[in-house]
């Protein structure tokens, strides 16, 4: 059996039950106490979170909205997501 990616990014891992019980436990949180400026994307991805940064004020950034992709590896926290900006 073959696996498809596309892009550079190699094929993601299952989460661990570690990881997955971390990320649903942040992403709770972020639903709860969300920080100032970000606006989390939901999707059926749990491994993938996808980020909405609003420019600070009183910058050259004002008024701009830019986008990350957060990608977790399996074994997070232990191993450090991958964040990534996106062209919107």
């Amino acid at each position: 059996m073959s696996s498809t990616s596309t892009g550079s990014t190699p094929p993601r891992q299952a989460l661990s039950k570690i990881a997955c019980n971390r990320i649903q436990k942040e992403l709770v949180e972020w639903q709860v106490n969300p920080p100032h400026g970000f606006k989390h994307k939901v999707t059926d991805n749990l491994q993938r979170w996808v980020i909405d940064v609003n420019g600070a004020p009183g910058t050259l950034y004002t008024n701009e909205t830019y986008q990350l992709q957060v990608d977790f590896p399996e074994h997070y926290p232990m191993e450090a997501p991958q964040v990534n900006a996106l062209c919107i």
